[in-house]
C-alpha cells in the first residue's frame, strides 16, 4: 500500500461514492457509503483533523483505501 494525500483520497472517495467517517463511540475513522449504522459521516475537515491528531495517514492500493498510522 502507498501513502496517499487527502486529495488523492477525496477524489477516489468521489468516484466510489465514499465519505469520511467516524466509528460510534470509538476514534476510529474509516470510509463509508453511509449504510452503516456504526459509522456517522463527517466533513472531510474532521476527517483531516482526527488524522492529523491521531497521526493517521490513507493508503492506497488497487482502488482500496485503508487508513493506518503514519
Amino acid at each position: 500500500m502507498e501513502k496517499i494525500s487527502l486529495l488523492e483520497a477525496r477524489k477516489i472517495a468521489d468516484k466510489k461514492g465514499l465519505k469520511p467517517g467516524m466509528v460510534r463511540g470509538t476514534n476510529g475513522v474509516q470510509f463509508t457509503r453511509g449504510k452503516n449504522e456504526r459509522i456517522q459521516p463527517v466533513t472531510w475537515e474532521e476527517f483531516e483533523g482526527v488524522l492529523r491528531k491521531r497521526r493517521l495517514a490513507v493508503y492506497e492500493s488497487g482502488g482500496y483505501m485503508k487508513v493506518m498510522r503514519a
